[in-house]
């Protein structure tokens, strides 16, 4: 691997738990070949004591690819910095934003807000011990909690231990009374303070997270910030990747959804015969008509089907037939 080749974090595709997992990115790769995806929180217990390459495994083609770890032991921390980076990951990333109570529980996310020093030791402990990136992401703040300089303190902190990209979701976290996916919705976005931050830290490269569901809007943040993560705008709609190629990286060159049918059929034959279930794969795929002529068709087959015996998903060839009708009707209302 070749650490020194720069990483484009232009456009990411947000860690989300239950989502973003390597089936997910394999599938999001096949219709983007340029944003950078992460994996979905990965706990360092979990690597260290359990079985390292069921958590670990991905497939080249999601490259480049970040590891996105939870955890607040400076030396374990460090042990699966090391461990991502043998793997072939291309950057590491600690979370310092997820909010739930499980989380909290065990002493990190978003939590670890109120401890910087804490922080900065386990980012300059992972750092030692690996040669690709450490990154983080975090929010702009907690609970009562929402002010420039605390969060500028709190970055500097992180910059100090040599990091060089931090992830800003611009929403602050309530640690208690709300639910992560409240968390994700009630507190209100701040925008201005992740370019702030920008203004005030030129030598680190700002990513902006949060609310962000066009490509007019990336396009916007994209002049106040050097990249844009986005989550649920493009696991509820992943074609939505084929506008991000086309009007922010000016490739064109995108496959079609029966394409992209095709493709994740020939992974999933392949998967299947490893062990995979065929929801496993295919309930990342029920977004792809979103907002498109056959949508509704296309999610109720997969609804109805995704639970049957790996045997008896012969049914793949209705699933293309789909993907070819409803491939057809796009074209007759594009």
């Amino acid at each position: 691997m070749d650490i020194k080749k720069k990483i484009n974090r232009k456009i990411s595709v947000a860690p989300m738990m239950d989502c973003t997992d390597r089936h997910d990115r394999y599938f999001l790769r096949l219709i983007s070949k340029n944003v950078m995806l992460y994996s979905e929180m990965v706990v360092t217990k979990a690597v260290l004591r359990g079985d390292k390459h069921k958590l670990l495994m991905f497939n080249d083609l999601e490259k480049p690819l970040a590891l996105q770890v939870g955890g607040s032991d400076k030396k374990e921390l460090a042990e699966v910095a090391k461990i991502a980076e043998d793997y072939g990951y291309d950057e590491i990333n600690i979370n310092l934003g997820c909010p739930s109570k499980k989380v909290q529980k065990n002493s990190f996310g978003a939590c670890l807000m109120k401890e910087p020093e804490l922080v900065s030791e386990c980012m300059a402990e992972m750092k030692n011990s690996c040669s690709i990136p450490v990154t983080a992401k975090t929010r702009i703040g907690f609970d009562d909690t929402e002010e420039f300089d605390y969060l500028n303190m709190f970055v500097n902190k992180m910059k100090q231990t040599g990091c060089k990209t931090i992830i800003l979701h611009a929403r602050k976290a309530i640690l208690k009374g709300l639910t992560p996916k409240q968390n994700l919705n009630i507190p209100k976005l701040n925008y201005g303070m992740v370019y702030e931050i920008k203004r005030s830290n030129p030598d680190l490269e700002i990513i902006i997270n949060g609310g962000i569901t066009t490509t007019d809007q990336v396009k916007n943040h994209l002049n106040y910030c050097d990249g844009v993560m986005i989550g649920r705008a493009i696991y509820q709609n992943p074609y939505f990747l084929k506008d991000i190629e086309k009007e922010i990286f000016n490739n064109s060159n995108v496959s079609s959804r029966e394409d992209i049918v095709k493709h994740i059929l020939e992974y999933l034959e392949k998967e299947i015969k490893t062990g995979t279930k065929v929801n496993q794969v295919m309930r990342h795929t029920v977004g792809l008509y979103y907002g498109q002529p056959g949508s509704k068709e296309w999610k109720k087959y997969l609804s109805d089907n995704m639970m049957a015996r790996d045997s008896d998903f012969q049914k793949a060839k209705h699933i293309m037939d789909i993907a070819q009708n409803n491939e057809k009707a796009n074209q007759l209302t594009a």
